[in-house]
């Protein structure tokens, strides 16, 4: 299938510069791209990339023009270019298959109308299933859970008992909802497990990734607000309460009851102490270590995380120190020379100094 690049712009909206009828038979990124197919660049200062790529015609930011090249000048890039990118690759859609019959379905629990429940998956007692949702095979839905309408959970996902998910929220292969919290009281010298006697609650439009986990509250709610995003392989430990539309990145680990407020970002691999909020609007580094409150709106780095500044200061300190040991231990040996100097030690042969009273009797 080929497709005028004039209709593309069409498509998308934007503002043609070059050569509509140009036939343009996919898209693809820079260096994937081979001719024929449509690419983009975001930013204008990365234009040498390009120098290497095949592309055809570029999706390009508004006020941008790349010398020699056909493009479509539109306000969104990325948004613009993944509407491009269904276009030639629309994304595979089943149809509705209702529930199946190698499902295992609670004579108990309720399901609303066109839910979609896949081979292998469980469905235990009293779990309410709202309409529109979607279980894929060998997800398993323990007993007491409540899935809000068009929720849509991927294959091998486990919630245990009593979660609840929010209308529209996704849930990815994997992912394991509600499991026990790290909590033990060894007060007898052995480790007893604690109470676990909460559960997790997602609000509407959460995204949960391959493999993260979200452990059940002592007693009441580990919570994820509205609109959070949470990558692959995410640990969020018991009764720990995540703000709306925060963004966390693949292998965080959130410890025992801290807080964030909304729109709060963590990059990989940040870890956060037990007991600590993060306020709103805050971002965190990758592979920060937060072992205090965060104030909101701050931008935090390190082990442990500190303010931007002052990491960046610390890290420029971090570059200069082999040259300042260098030069340290220059300095040192000047002091020791100085010293013997002063108090009339012999140099490094043996020999006495100038001014020695011994060299002045011999």
């Amino acid at each position: 299938m080929t497709t005028r690049l004039a209709q593309i712009a069409e498509l998308v909206d934007g503002k043609l510069v070059g050569d509509g009828t140009l036939s343009i038979a996919g898209a693809a990124t820079l260096t994937a791209a081979q001719p024929g197919d449509v690419s983009f660049l975001e930013d204008p200062e990365n234009i040498r990339h390009l120098e290497d790529t095949s592309a055809s015609a570029l999706v390009v930011p508004h006020g941008f023009l790349p010398p020699g090249w056909n493009v479509i000048q539109v306000d969104e890039v990325q948004a613009c270019f993944a509407r491009i990118v269904t276009h030639f690759r629309p994304p595979r859609r089943t149809g509705r298959i209702g529930v199946s019959p190698a499902a295992h379905i609670s004579p108990t629990a309720q399901l609303e109308d066109d839910v979609d429940i896949h081979p292998g998956a469980v469905v235990g007692d009293d779990v309410v299933i709202g309409r529109g949702a979607t279980i894929h095979a060998n997800v398993v839905l323990m007993d007491g859970c409540r899935l809000a309408e068009n929720v849509t959970i991927f294959p091998g996902a486990v919630l245990y008992e009593d979660t609840i998910v929010g209308p529209r929220s996704i849930i990815h292969g994997g992912a394991v909802l509600g499991a026990y919290g790290f909590g033990y009281d060894s007060s007898s010298g052995r480790h007893q497990l604690s109470a676990q006697l909460g559960h997790v609650e997602l609000g509407a439009d959460v995204e949960v990734g391959a493999g993260t986990t979200i452990d059940r509250g002592t007693y009441g709610p580990t919570s994820i607000g509205e609109g959070t995003k949470i990558d692959n392989l995410v640990m969020i430990a018991h009764n720990v309460r995540i703000g709306r539309h925060n963004m966390l990145c693949s292998q965080s680990g959130i410890a025992g009851s801290s807080s964030t407020g909304d729109y709060v970002v963590m990059a990989g691999k940040v870890g956060v102490r037990d007991h600590v909020h993060i306020g709103a609007g805050a971002i965190l580094g990758a592979m920060a270590g937060v072992m205090n409150d965060i104030p909101p709106g701050e931008v935090h780095y390190g082990i442990p995380a500190t303010p931007e500044r002052e990491q960046m200061l610390k890290q420029a300190a971090l570059i200069k120190l082999p040259q300042m040991r260098k030069e340290f231990k220059a300095l040192r040996k000047q002091l020791d020379e100085l010293s013997r100097r002063l108090d009339g030690s012999p140099d490094a042969t043996g020999a006495p100094q100038e001014g020695d009273p011994s060299s002045a009797a011999a």
